[in-house]
C-alpha cells in the first residue's frame, strides 16, 4: 500500500511538473510574441522618423538653394529726388 501511495504521489508530482513547464512555455511564447510586436512597432516608428527627417532636410535644402526674394518695388516715372531743390 505504501508503494501505491508513493507511486501516486510521484505521478501527481510529475503531472504538476508537466503543467508548470507548459505554463512556463506559454508565458515564454507570449513574451516572445509581445517582444516581436514591440520590435515591429519600434521599426515602424524609426522608419517614420527617418522619412520625416529626410523630408524636412529636403524641404530645408530646397529653401536654401532657392531663396525667395521680394519683388522689386515699382519705381515712379518721375524721379522725385532729381526734381527736388539742392541743399
Amino acid at each position: 500500500m505504501a508503494n501505491t501511495v508513493k507511486t501516486k504521489a510521484e505521478r501527481l508530482f510529475a503531472e504538476s511538473e508537466t503543467k508548470a513547464k507548459e505554463a512556463l512555455n506559454e508565458r515564454d511564447k507570449a513574451r516572445q510574441k509581445s517582444a516581436a510586436h514591440n520590435a515591429k512597432l519600434r521599426e515602424l516608428r524609426y522608419a517614420k522618423m527617418a522619412a520625416e527627417k529626410a523630408a524636412a532636410e529636403s524641404e530645408e535644402a530646397g529653401k536654401k538653394s532657392a531663396p525667395k526674394r521680394k519683388p522689386a518695388a515699382a519705381k515712379p516715372e518721375g524721379d522725385a529726388l532729381a526734381a527736388s531743390p539742392s541743399r
